[in-house]
């Protein structure tokens, strides 16, 4: 079995963070999105990895490299424009071969990851096998209808009125019989080869596709509030390692902390990961904050916030909250200012605020 990744795609609903990057890269709990997929495709056994990469693929190959990291193989397809989840696939298919294979969207997470979804293909071998899971605004995905086996018997892309409240999660596992449904199906009204439209040819044609129930949760991170929650939810699952060198400051509940970083005269309270050559100078970091590497925080408060790496925040006098600050960026305030604030600041970013 193989996986295939698909790291391509403008993220528009993310900019500006994604106007200098791929949305894939951004940090949760200090670890590129895409790492999290990744990780659960080698739980799962998996150790051929194909990443499908558009116009951020140098950054992409940059961070990812060729799998040593994770002891796999990593290639890399080149998709001319973002044409479909089909369409990746079909662009795929020399990688893939006639091999079995799970397809995870990159800006996708799981709690639990993969490895029950594998399991069960590989039991009942399916054409093909979908994960699901309950949302409240179904009329937002695309949506399955499925029997009391979990056969599933229609899928619907964001219909006006849901059928059900079951929305398809971004990760598929396929067998070669969906190439058949791809070279089937005609583009969408948005111009791409829809992924449902092809798993739709498969049932009308009565190949067997069945479901899987995602356990614990999901997260698309595919706007800027889905980002701060999948850092939450990430963080509430971190294990204390605190390596930061700690003077005249008070730390309580799950830090993890790198090397090379001060936190001086300062309060950290937990969950919160805080990466390394960071300097905390009387400051308050408070829970669900992840602070990148080599991250200058002074005369400042920080909560249930991302901060990318290389950024300075000093002398702000009020809470930034629920905030995602990107790369290099630095935030200087000069005299007292409002009692929040709230920001998304794309890479280097210089903000003054002055009364």
């Amino acid at each position: 079995m193989k996986g295939l990744i698909l790291s391509g795609g403008f993220g528009r609903r993310l900019r500006p963070l994604t106007y200098s990057g791929a949305k894939q890269l951004l940090p949760v709990a200090n670890e590129p999105i895409i790492f999290y997929g990744i990780n659960a495709l080698v739980s799962a056994g998996i150790q051929e990895l194909g990443i499908v990469v558009g116009d951020t693929a140098k950054e992409v190959k940059q961070v990812v490299g060729t799998g040593d990291r994770w002891g796999i193989s990593i290639v890399y397809i080149q998709q001319e424009a973002p044409l479909g989840l089909a369409h990746a696939i079909k662009i795929s298919r020399s990688f893939i071969e006639n091999e079995p294979f799970v397809m995870y969207l990159g800006d996708n997470i799981l709690k639990e990851g993969i490895d029950d979804f594998v399991k069960q293909f590989k039991k009942t071998q399916p054409h093909a096998l979908i994960l699901l899971t309950e949302v409240p605004n179904p009329q937002d995905f695309g949506v399955a209808v499925i029997n009391g086996n979990g056969v599933v018997q229609k899928l619907i892309e964001k219909p006006k009125q849901p059928p059900s409240h079951l929305a398809l999660v971004g990760v598929y596992l396929f067998n070669k019989e969906i190439y058949q449904a791809i070279d089937h199906i005609k583009p969408s009204w948005r111009n791409e080869l829809e992924i449902t439209d092809a798993i739709q040819w498969l049932l009308d044609n009565n190949y067997k596709v069945e479901s899987h129930m995602v356990k614990g949760w999901w997260k698309d991170t595919g706007k800027p509030d889905d980002i701060i929650e999948a850092n939450l939810l990430v963080l509430e699952g971190i294990r204390s390692s605190n390596k930061a060198t700690c003077i005249d400051s008070s730390i309580n509940g799950r830090i993890k902390a790198g090397n090379g970083t001060t936190i001086k005269k300062s309060i950290v309270r937990g969950p919160a990961v805080i990466g390394k050559n960071s300097e905390i100078l009387n400051s308050y970091i408070g829970p669900f904050s992840s602070i990148g590497d080599n991250v200058i925080i002074e005369n400042a408060e920080i909560e249930c916030s991302v901060i990318m790496e290389g950024s300075t925040i000093r002398n702000v006098e009020k809470r930034i909250d629920r905030s995602i600050v990107g790369k290099n960026v630095v935030i200087n305030v000069t005299a007292q200012s409002p009692r929040t604030y709230k920001f998304l600041l794309g890479d280097q970013s210089h903000l003054e605020i002055a009364k």
